[in-house]
């Protein structure tokens, strides 16, 4: 009996919780991704959230939903929201949500790759969301940061917030080079980048494998969440 008063009781809470996690995914628009490399990108984060596991995962406590926003990055100043939080609280709202990003648009800026300028902005728009259970920045990336902050000065600030930062690794290349190419950026990112207790990794080998990459990596954030017994 006792068992059960707790568990009512936690659920009680749970039914009472506005947001179950905030998750800011962040994309790289740097100077080497090309057109078509961007259009994949887009293309298939919108693809992954409309996926069927990934759609039970997000509707699976209606009272508690998942609360989204999207941003571009490349250099220090360049730094666009495409989706503004959003509570994915239905399949409506899903499809605003989906065709808000597809209808996304490159903004011109600086070229460069400035990972811990991604990282600050994920971190100051996550601070918003407190009142969420977790809280997560997905950064998706194709290369190691090259101006602006060092991406390691920023992980103790996103420790200290509380933020889970996980990485989507895209690979370049073909043949052998390819998978010395990810190794490499895997391993940055792994010492750099991630932070917090539960953070992962996910890989791409190219951008033709972003969108299976992201269907995982929502999959494993989504549903790891529900099973941890959070809040």
């Amino acid at each position: 009996m006792k068992t059960l008063a707790v568990l009512l009781t936690l659920w009680a809470g749970i039914a009472q919780a506005g947001c179950r996690q905030a998750l800011a995914l962040a994309l790289d628009i740097s100077g080497s991704v090309d057109s078509r490399e961007y259009a994949l990108q887009i293309n298939g984060l919108a693809n992954a959230l409309l996926h069927p596991e990934v759609q039970d995962a997000l509707f699976f406590m209606p009272s508690s939903p998942v609360r989204l926003m999207v941003y571009q990055w490349s250099g220090p100043g360049t730094q666009q929201v495409i989706l503004d939080w959003t509570d994915v609280d239905s399949a409506a709202t899903l499809q605003v949500i989906v065709a808000t990003i597809r209808g996304a648009s490159r903004p011109q800026g600086d070229p460069s790759t400035a990972i811990g300028a991604a990282l600050l902005t994920g971190l100051s728009q996550l601070s918003t969301q407190e009142a969420c259970w977790k809280r997560t920045l997905d950064v998706s990336g194709d290369g190691k940061s090259n101006t602006g902050p060092e991406p390691q000065d920023i992980r103790p600030q996103m420790s200290a917030a509380g933020i889970t930062v996980n990485g989507l690794v895209i690979g370049t290349g073909a043949g052998d080079q390819q998978q010395t190419f990810v190794g490499e950026l895997q391993a940055y990112y792994d010492a750099r980048v991630i932070s917090g207790p539960d953070a992962f990794i996910e890989t791409a080998l190219s951008f033709g494998g972003y969108e299976a990459a992201m269907v995982r990596k929502l999959k494993r954030e989504l549903q790891g969440q529900l099973f941890s017994g959070e809040p």
